[in-house]
């Protein structure tokens, strides 16, 4: 038995049949003949001076020996291939891999991504739509819009927009609902998807920041906020909307605020990525981008009076 390493081709051919319990899999896995596949397996044997597969009828199984190497086999070639993506990653200016949640992705990001990909055609933008929290290197991810109150820890963070609420509607339901008492009378739509937001910040929430007694909703619920939006602009009801969501809906007059008056949500939007990232030329390009866009927002909602949210 040596104690130099053996060839990593191998090795390779051992995780691979270990993975799959097969010659025949493993071989065509790794694009060689069975014959050869089972060529390198007995000399990684021959190296260790033990075998590592007993070779049954029709089937393999792995030795004490070869239990043994497995996982190491695994974890190996794994963190192998992970370091070899991020590094062809590092080095790839070419394309940026997005993450936002559905409901942003949707309402904010696709709107606008035409005027993006006009103006850099030499980036080939690809998203994510996921609530899931993803790791930038294991997900291969450049960039993350993430929302909420959570710091973003060991990681460079870039705070976009607060977020705020107040009632939207299209304009015909505005005329019949001139004042925030006759929103009382209103179907009102619940986007559930900010029920995370600690305080609440539901319609219980705004009439008592209004100093209205609250009206129970006897709207439709929903749990992705632009699937509430959408409803908002067939006309079905009022949303609570969130000004991230609805901005485009509003500057073109799809839908109106004719209240001007919010409550803060309390969270905030944040542009993340893996510090000592920010820099590349393509993420640096969509940040610039996409506080230029937000900017935009921030003069059409500009005369919104915020009011302090009241405790139940």
């Amino acid at each position: 038995m040596s104690d130099r390493m053996p060839p990593l081709t191998a090795l390779r051919a051992f995780e691979a049949a270990a993975r799959h319990m097969s010659f025949q899999k493993a071989a065509a896995e790794l694009n060689v003949t069975p014959a050869a596949l089972s060529f390198q397996i007995k000399s990684l044997e021959e190296h260790l001076g033990a075998p590592l597969f007993r070779r049954l009828n029709r089937a393999v199984e792995l030795t004490q020996a070869g239990e043994t190497l497995a996982p190491g086999c695994r974890d190996g070639f794994s963190a192998l291939s992970a370091a070899w993506a991020a590094t062809r990653r590092e080095l790839d200016s070419s394309t940026l891999t997005v993450t936002a949640g559905p409901a942003f992705t949707a309402k904010w990001l696709a709107p606008r991504l035409y005027e993006f990909a006009q103006a850099h055609p030499e980036i080939e933008l690809r998203f994510t739509a996921s609530l899931r929290l993803m790791d930038f290197d294991r997900d291969q991810v450049d960039v993350a819009i993430r929302f909420g109150h959570g710091a973003d820890e060991g990681l460079y963070s870039l705070p976009l927009a607060e977020e705020w609420v107040t009632p939207m509607m299209t304009p015909a339901l505005a005329e019949r609902y001139p004042t925030i008492e006759s929103l009382r009378d209103a179907v009102l739509i619940v986007d559930q998807s900010i029920d995370f937001l600690d305080p609440a910040t539901d319609w219980a929430a705004w009439f008592r920041a209004m100093g209205v007694d609250p009206a129970e909703p006897h709207g439709p619920r929903f749990s992705q906020g632009d699937h509430a939006v959408d409803a908002a602009l067939a006309g079905v009801g009022v949303v609570l909307g969130r000004r991230a969501l609805v901005i485009k809906d509003l500057m073109e007059g799809r839908l109106v605020a004719p209240y001007g008056k919010a409550v803060s949500a309390g969270a905030q939007f944040r542009f993340v990525c893996r510090k000592g990232a920010e820099d590349k030329p393509q993420i640096k390009v969509f940040r610039e981008w996409m506080l230029a866009e937000t900017a935009k927002g921030f003069e059409t909602t500009a005369k919104m009076q915020m009011v302090p949210l009241v405790p139940a």
